[in-house]
């Protein structure tokens, strides 16, 4: 086969004998030299090429088999696209091995959390290495869209260990909630890695030591809860660098030194809490001006020097009380200043860099001009070793007997708190912020709502009911969560399809159950919802649970109803019992609480001044409940003013079964005043018979008046036969198939108010 004829630039590798770098450059002019140089390299090789056809030869060869240097062109687009497909799945495998180690890494700093949350693995079993935290199984730990590890909401679960530098494996995490736990030992300043945390909740706990000054690099924090806890030290400049903070609480701890004039440049600072702490100095003009600020709390330190005028624009919410060297004008039961050197915009800590230490190793006072001249300023600080040696002393004896005695006073206190409800960890939430948009708000799990669904928002109109009257039963967050310790699970009471009740303590120290009900369960139109408050609001009758206020928030898309608290349960409870548990009415009993039904029920259906007639459509055995006197209270009543259509429809399901649902409803869709008398007849034969399923033996035998075949047993014939006859006629009467053979509720009490037993 004779060479190629025009291959004047051409670079190729023409044997499988040629190394990879041997590249021989032809042209017409040395054709000869090329063969001579293939012909000797093949002799060493064993081979002997015979001509020159023997060159494309080898070159098919190599190409057939695919060797490592076959021929290559640059005109060819095979390889390159070959190339580029490796690069891509390169890059693709790249990708996944980086997702898996993040994962990974957020596993091992979960795990490593565990240990030091929770010693004892009490707790956090649920949290396992070959688990999936994105998966469901973590309790308390959710996860964004990406997959990541968002948020830890471990509040109210007695937790008593550590927080692990770990935490900073957790980089995408949004919210962290410990409070209301046991937990000890200092906050790691690895915490500080967690630049995309907005809530940090380590309230209610032991923790001691410093706060950590890497919380300043923390940039898109907005809420700061430690209060209660045993901190010590000053607070650090570095905060002032938190520009989204809307809530600084360091309440109730121990610590000491001026206020950083650094918290002023915190321009979206709404409330801030230094009460009961052991502070000093005066307090910043720069603070004062802080253009958001609503809340100022620094009762119970020992702040001195002129209060900034500024501060009058808060009205209550500057709360000042046991600061006994604060002076000002405008202020109640503060004295005028008298002419002194004081400047109170001076109390700036001093930072970093002034003396060439440490911030840390300076600490955080208030640096005031004293009125003395040059001479004796600088000559006091000449004095004698001694004396500064014995001043010492005695401030050290001092501040220990002051310390223990705080402390002391502390724990009783915190412990009153505790066990009567009446703390305020001061979280503000952001349906109080004005024109602040707050994100990731809900401190059980991250979430996003529209901005506009406030109701009860200040300012709104209320399309023509009474803004007094609502503003009378509004309760804000705070209160809520409070009083629930944060919707801690051991105040859960029940749960429903819609809602969720708690068991609550208000700071006045009464007890309340508080329905928390989704924002996606509430009527969508404004006007319909106000309309539905202001029907409970209407409502007040000694046989209703009574409505002591709502409250409506933005930030976690949830309304809450705060209800006063039953504490003997519902109807349920003292149905189908044993003989000598405790829980067996007594006849006078049972004749009562179907009295107290009636009228309550009575009192819905009819029309009184700014009430209108209502019904109540879901009225069971559960929603009785019964108080300390075994008086019943009829509960939920107008609460289907609140909900949507397919919330009411899903809540009949379980009535249904049940019995209480009249049979007419299922030809007519409706509910009527006899719907709610269907119901009520259910009820009283639950009563007579002390079961939860009525059958037909037992209403016939109420028919018949056969009162062993619908009288409990339980009574042993403990009951007056007039009564259980007139209550078994009422009750077959109000069960009749056809709705206009049923009295009314009106009629059904004034017969019932003809019976002589009474408790």
């Amino acid at each position: 086969m004779p060479p190629p004829s025009s291959i004047s630039t051409r670079l190729i590798r023409l044997s499988p004998f040629t190394k990879p770098k041997d590249k021989i450059r032809q042209d017409s002019k040395g054709r000869e030299n090329l063969w001579l140089e293939l012909t000797l390299k093949a002799k060493k090789a064993g081979r002997k090429l015979k001509n020159r056809g023997n060159i494309a030869y080898y070159r098919e060869k190599k190409r057939k088999r695919g060797h490592f240097f076959s021929h290559f062109e640059p005109s060819s687009g095979g390889m390159g696209f070959a190339v580029f497909l490796l690069l891509a799945m390169l890059v693709f495998m790249s990708k996944q091995a980086l997702v898996s180690g993040a994962a990974d890494g957020e596993l091992r700093a979960l795990m490593d959390m565990k240990a030091a949350l929770d010693p004892e693995d009490k707790y956090l079993s649920s949290w396992t290495i070959d688990g999936n935290p994105c998966g469901g199984s973590f309790q308390g730990v959710a996860c964004n869209e990406k997959g990541q590890v968002a948020n830890i909401s471990l509040q109210g679960k007695g937790l008593n260990g550590k927080l692990s530098p770990a935490i900073a494996g957790l980089k995408h995490l949004t919210g962290l909630y410990l409070h209301y736990n046991s937990l000890y030992g200092e906050v790691p300043g690895e915490i500080g890695n967690l630049t995309e945390l907005s809530d940090l909740y380590l309230n209610m706990n032991n923790l001691s030591g410093e706060i950590p000054p890497e919380v300043g690099n923390m940039g898109n924090l907005q809420v700061l809860q430690l209060c209660y806890n045993q901190f010590t030290g000053s607070i650090p400049t570095q905060l002032g660098s938190l520009k989204k903070l809307n809530v600084l609480a360091l309440q109730s701890n121990q610590l000491s030194g001026a206020i950083p004039a650094s918290l002023g440049d915190l321009i979206v600072l709404m409330r801030l809490d230094l009460s009961f702490n052991r502070f000093f100095g005066s307090i910043p003009a720069k603070l004062a001006d802080a253009p958001l600020l609503e809340v100022l709390d620094i009762r119970n330190n020992s702040f001195s020097g002129n209060v900034p005028l500024a501060l009058k624009r808060l009205n209550d919410g500057f709360l000042y009380a046991n600061n006994l060297g604060l002076c000002g004008s405008g202020f109640m039961s503060l004295k005028a200043c008298n002419a002194s050197g004081l400047n109170p915009s001076r109390p700036e800590a001093y930072g970093a860099g002034v003396t060439g230490v440490t911030t840390r190793e300076i600490p955080l006072t208030a640096d005031l001009r004293l009125p003395c001249n040059q001479t004796r300023c600088s000559s006091s600080s000449k004095s004698h070793p001694a004396s500064v040696v014995f001043g010492t002393v005695v401030v050290t004896i001092a501040l220990s007997a002051v310390a223990i005695l705080i402390f002391t006073q502390y724990r009783r206190r915190k412990q009153k708190l505790a066990t009567s409800g009446e703390i305020s960890d001061s979280k503000l939430s952001t349906d109080q912020a004005k024109g602040v948009y707050r994100k990731n708000g809900s401190p059980l799990i991250s979430l996003e709502y529209p901005n506009g669904w406030d109701p009860l928002a200040d300012g709104r109109k209320f399309n023509g009911y009474e803004q007094e009257a609502f503003q009378n039963y509004k309760f804000n967050l705070e209160e809520v969560e409070t009083a629930t310790q944060y919707f801690s699970e051991v105040n859960l009471l029940g749960k429903s399809n819609f809602s969720a009740t708690y068991r609550g303590i208000l700071r006045d120290g009464s007890t309340v159950a508080i329905k928390s009900i989704s924002k996606t369960s509430c009527k969508s139109e404004e006007a319909e919802f106000l309309k539905g408050l202001n029907v409970l609001t209407s409502l007040r009758h000694e046989n209703l649970v009574r409505l002591r206020g709502f409250c409506c928030s933005r930030a976690r898309g949830e309304c809450f109803l705060i209800y006063d608290f039953v504490p003997n349960g519902n109807l349920l409870r003292y149905l189908d019992v044993k003989d000598g548990d405790g829980h067996v009415l007594e006849w006078s009993t049972r004749v009562s609480i179907v009295k107290g039904i009636a009228k309550g029920i009575a009192y819905l259906h009819s029309y009184k001044a700014n009430k209108p007639a209502l019904v109540h459509q879901n009225i069971t055995a559960e929603k009785v409940l019964i108080d300390q006197r075994c008086n019943p209270l009829l509960a939920d009543s107008g609460l289907q003013n609140l909900l949507t259509n397919d919330i009411v429809y899903s809540a009949l399901k379980a009535s249904a079964a049940m019995g209480y649902l009249a049979p007419e409803y299922t030809t007519t869709g409706r509910f009527t005043d006899k719907s709610d008398v269907y119901a009520f007849g259910v009820i009283v034969f639950q009563v007579l018979s002390g079961k939860r399923k009525v059958t037909n033996f037992v209403r016939l035998g109420a028919e018949a008046c056969r009162f062993h075949d619908y009288i409990d047993p339980n009574l042993h014939g403990r009951f007056f036969e007039y009564e259980a006859a007139k209550l078994a006629r009422i009750a077959w009467l109000c069960t009749h198939e056809c709705p206009i053979e049923r009295p009314s509720m009106e009629a059904v009490v004034h017969e019932l108010g003809n019976f002589s037993s009474c408790l």
